[in-house]
């Protein structure tokens, strides 16, 4: 890939999606490009930036589709899981029992398998949930990941990556050599393509976003931005799980550590105390 041909592709992922790509990156651009290039029947990658150059937007948003990772599990990086469920969700149904509502943002929740294990994690406190309006959302920029994540169907080495056989037999059922979440699980989620650079106030505030492994790839500004947006989509009280190898220590002042070696934030408000209370388990 041409040094120009490459700065044109890396542009365009950081306008639309804010995806750094640095120089080194280039065979990671033709990887990821290969099976574009087969489909959209062009011979190289300078055909395929010829064409965005003419203005092809589908072509430009199959190639966002095709860089952006789809690395996910379920229940991936097991600590902070636990900590929601052993400590912020009883938490929060004690600070929510008058209103009785709990909202849990999935940010680049690409297909599905993290939205789904944070609704298993409600589901097995159903009785303490009982007569709640529980919403889980989850947000992706790929379409075609959110299709996937929509359909709740997955294969069997899915359902291997992190997935305790417990769980598969009580919140799945078998079809072929696949698995599909249950309607009871799937009433919880709600998925909807979205870009991390936009304003996501409109989707309403949550007590829980999870935003991990997803600032990695933004250059400083950027985080930044979506930080500041976040903090304000966070109910003032309420948690925001990065990474457990992400920090969030000068980057940004929406933010103070909580619990940072398992990515436990709170929004920098006059609340944090009250955030750092619910992210600390009771005695007694």
């Amino acid at each position: 890939m041409n040094p120009d041909d490459f700065t044109f592709v890396a542009r365009l992922l950081k306008d639309r999606v804010g995806l750094l790509l640095t120089r080194d990156k280039s065979y990671l651009v033709q990887n990821r490009l290969a099976g574009l290039l087969r489909a959209h029947g062009l011979a190289n990658t300078g055909e395929l930036v010829a064409a965005l150059r003419k203005g092809d937007d589908g072509l430009a948003t199959d190639v966002v589709d095709a860089m952006m990772s789809r690395d996910t599990a379920f229940f991936r990086d097991w600590k902070p899981f636990k900590h929601l469920s052993n400590v912020v969700l009883p938490n929060l149904r004690a600070a929510r029992a008058a209103k009785r509502q709990l909202r849990i943002l999935s940010m680049g929740c690409s297909t599905g398998q993290e939205a789904y294990s944070v609704a298993m994690q409600v589901i097995e406190e159903a009785e303490s949930f009982a007569g709640w309006q529980v919403e889980i959302v989850g947000l992706d920029v790929s379409p075609a990941a959110i299709a996937i994540a929509e359909r709740g169907l997955y294969n069997q080495f899915e359902v291997q990556r992190g997935l305790p056989i417990r769980s598969l037999l009580r919140h799945f059922t078998r079809e072929g050599e696949n698995w599909r979440i249950k309607d009871d699980l799937k009433r919880l989620v709600s998925f909807r393509a979205g870009n991390v650079l936009a304003d996501i106030y409109p989707l309403g505030r949550f007590d829980v976003i999870l935003c991990r492994n997803l600032l990695i790839g933004f250059d400083q500004q950027t985080k930044l931005e979506v930080l500041q947006k976040l903090s304000r989509s966070l109910n003032d009280d309420g948690m925001l799980y990065v990474g457990v190898d992400e920090s969030l220590t000068g980057v940004s002042g929406s933010f103070a550590p909580v619990l940072p070696n398992i990515g436990v934030y709170g929004a920098q408000t006059t609340s944090l105390a009250a955030a750092r209370a619910i992210a600390v388990a009771r005695s007694g």
